[in-house]
């Protein structure tokens, strides 16, 4: 039989949350739906390159592709975050590989260097070229901007900007500000699910007690989850969390947060892939790129606040934090590259969604409506 991933993503997302099923397994499985994704989500979208303060000093710069586009972050040499092609306007060579610091960028292919803005500053043995003039040639830019601590990419140069697209982010989880939050780890990971599924699993708490029975999932109580009605660029929900993970609560020197904003998490679903967990004491987040249908690079980060940061034992709070995240990550690729194998079998079919999935359910509603746009 064969299938059309969209109708069939329409048919779902047009029912009402008290009868909806799964996003429809085509909807990861299909090759010519990631590729709809790639031009009519991922490159249309503010996508996350990490916390801003990853990149510290003038030349420190990551690297990342969006939607096959190679792409150079950087600090130029007034500090400002810059973004721009990572291709050389020569013979198209990528510049860059990864992370690192640079004084210039140069190519490793002729040695044509451009400075960190962009321009191009030597190209050897070209003055024989009466068609070439230096001044004329430059990388292009790409739109970049710090939103909240994110370093935020489009490839779209009419998006409106981050913080008008996610304004009711910050009426929500504003009182943490967690652009004062710090980095205290950076990686990244590969594994073998569809992004989606990865996504999903951030979304709804409802796995955490089986799921992380080992870690976590003594913390939360299926009862005591809300899982509110969305935001048109986002979902969330939120968690009050016990203490036994007192990381996750507001310190005791904390005097600024009352009641229950001591103890409540947020887990913040920025679409299409952005993925932070926001507490009093903690952030940890994934920003999710497709790598074909059954893989996913994950940007993998997470740090403390700035009570945790400015406490005597933050070295003990990150190494308690960094281990407990760890596992949590392990249990969580252990259940998404399970469902990314269910879903080969010829008996994979989508099941109804609990109230608890709420998000999920806004999700596939998004993607139905982004995937529509031509």
């Amino acid at each position: 039989m064969l299938h059309d991933p969209v109708a069939e993503l329409a048919a779902m997302a047009a029912l009402p949350l008290e009868r909806a099923g799964a996003m429809p397994v085509s909807i990861y499985t299909s090759p010519e739906f990631l590729a709809l994704e790639q031009s009519r989500i991922f490159a249309r979208s503010w996508l996350c390159a990490g916390r801003a303060d990853a990149l510290k000093a003038p030349g420190d710069y990551l690297t990342l592709d969006i939607s096959g586009e190679p792409v150079i972050v950087l600090r130029d040499a007034k500090g400002a975050l810059r973004a721009m092609s990572n291709v050389c306007r020569h013979r198209m060579s990528v510049l860059l590989e990864g992370r690192g610091h640079v004084a210039a960028i140069t190519c490793p292919y002729h040695a044509w260097t451009y400075a960190l803005d962009g321009s191009l500053r030597g190209a050897p043995a070209m003055e024989l070229n009466e068609s070439f003039c230096k001044q004329d040639v430059a990388l292009p830019g790409i739109r970049c901007v710090d939103w909240q601590g994110w370093i935020m990419v489009t490839l779209d140069p009419d998006l409106p900007e981050p913080a008008e697209l996610h304004a009711d982010v910050d009426k929500l989880v504003g009182y943490l500000d967690m652009g004062s939050y710090t980095e205290t780890f950076r990686e990244e990971h590969r594994w073998n699910t569809n992004w989606k599924i990865l996504a999903e699993n951030f979304m709804e708490s409802y796995h955490l007690p089986m799921c992380h029975r080992g870690t976590i999932g003594g913390a939360s109580r299926l009862s005591e989850m809300v899982c509110p009605e969305g935001f048109s660029t986002f979902n969330y929900h939120h968690i009050l969390k016990d203490d036994s993970v007192p990381l996750a609560l507001a310190h005791p020197s904390n005097t600024a947060l009352t009641g229950e904003e001591r103890r409540r998490t947020w887990l913040l679903s920025i679409y299409p892939s952005l993925l932070i967990t926001l507490t009093p004491g903690y952030f940890w987040y994934l920003s999710l790129m497709p790598d074909g249908t059954d893989h996913v690079k994950i940007l993998y980060g997470g740090g403390l606040s700035p009570d945790y940061m400015a406490d005597p034992e933050a070295p003990k709070h990150f190494a308690a934090l960094k281990g407990l995240l760890d596992h949590v990550n392990d249990e969580d690729r252990g259940c998404t590259e399970r469902v990314w194998r269910g879903m080969q079998s010829r008996f994979a079919v989508p099941g109804a969604l609990s109230h608890l999935e709420r998000p999920n359910y806004e999700f596939a509603r998004w993607i139905s409506r982004m995937i529509a746009v031509e």
